[in-house]
């Protein structure tokens, strides 16, 4: 079975890298290089990384759109039997899902978390469930028939770090009995009435004024990835554990200084913290930097 693949991230390389194990994948579609880092160092994406590093004769196109004809006619070019596409990054336009079958691995349990963050939406929703879903695409956002799904579950301290990989390895597992058995499979058609969906993360979502611990820390799993929390200030919260869910405190005001660590209260519960950054400042223990700015208990770290 000849396969295309699209994709971009580690999340996707898991799963290229089981189909490359069983099919003959002939293609990869992936993002173009970017500059990363302050040295705005340009890089690939993870799966063109996989396919150089590992020696693999895979094409590898890398189109700035795909709304481009010569782009849309190269794919056609390797006559797929199907194409898996799996955090590729962008919306397939009608002239390559009349290509062949494209199956896609999302980050949720369809019709929940239609869009770009499943993942976040998840955490920051405090679920403890969700999974994957291989869905048959159509022209819609995750819209498409339902091929199949694996269920996993959250545990408290997973962050999106952590539950990249477990679902990673779900939709690695779950890809090549959908693509092998997908002749056999009934499509199942998605409740839209059950839908909900999550938008595209902006830098602004990770600013924190110290409201609820619970969902504070909720936005730290979350977000630990980019863009992380911060207050107004920028004074970046890099390691957390929430200390409690209830009690009311003036939000910012330090509760407790421990020998690792800073309790702070918030408008509801409150927060230990250990690590924080301060803006344009490498990462520090709470205590060397309370110590800095000779901060006591009853000083706001929102002041």
């Amino acid at each position: 079975m000849r396969i295309v693949f699209m994709g971009t991230p580690d999340y996707a390389t898991k799963i290229l890298e089981r189909l490359v194990r069983e099919f003959d994948v002939v293609a990869l579609v992936t993002q173009p290089d970017k500059p990363v880092g302050r040295k705005q160092r340009l890089t690939p994406p993870d799966t063109k990384r996989y396919v150089q590093d590992a020696g693999l004769t895979i094409d590898i196109l890398q189109p700035s759109t795909l709304k481009d004809t010569k782009t849309v006619e190269k794919i056609a070019s390797y006559r797929p039997d199907c194409i898996v596409v799996a955090a590729f990054g962008m919306l397939l336009p009608k002239a390559v899902l009349d290509i062949a079958p494209c199956i896609n691995l999302h980050a949720s349990l369809l019709p929940a978390y239609r869009g770009a963050s499943p993942i976040q939406q998840a955490l920051l929703n405090g679920d403890t469930v969700t999974g994957v879903t291989a869905m048959l695409m159509d022209e819609g956002l995750d819209t498409g028939d339902i091929l199949g799904m694996r269920v996993c579950a959250i545990d408290p301290e997973d962050t999106a770090i952590t539950l990249f990989g477990k679902l990673a390895d779900a939709a690695a597992d779950l890809t090549p009995a959908i693509v092998r058995d997908f002749p056999r499979i009934a499509p199942i058609p998605q409740a839209d009435v059950d839908a909900s969906y999550c938008t595209k993360i902006k830098k602004s979502d990770g600013e924190i004024h110290f409201e609820d611990a619970r969902k504070i820390y909720n936005k730290y799993r979350a977000f630990i990835f980019w863009p992380g929390i911060f207050t107004p200030s920028g004074l970046k919260l890099k390691k957390i554990a929430i200390e409690s869910t209830e009690g009311a405190h003036e939000p910012g005001i330090i509760i407790e200084i421990a020998a690792d660590s800073i309790v702070v209260g918030c408008k509801r519960g409150a927060l230990r913290i250990f690590r924080l950054q301060p803006p344009s400042k490498k990462e520090m223990d709470a205590i060397s930097y309370i110590n800095g700015q000779r901060l006591q208990v009853g000083d706001n770290l929102l002041r």
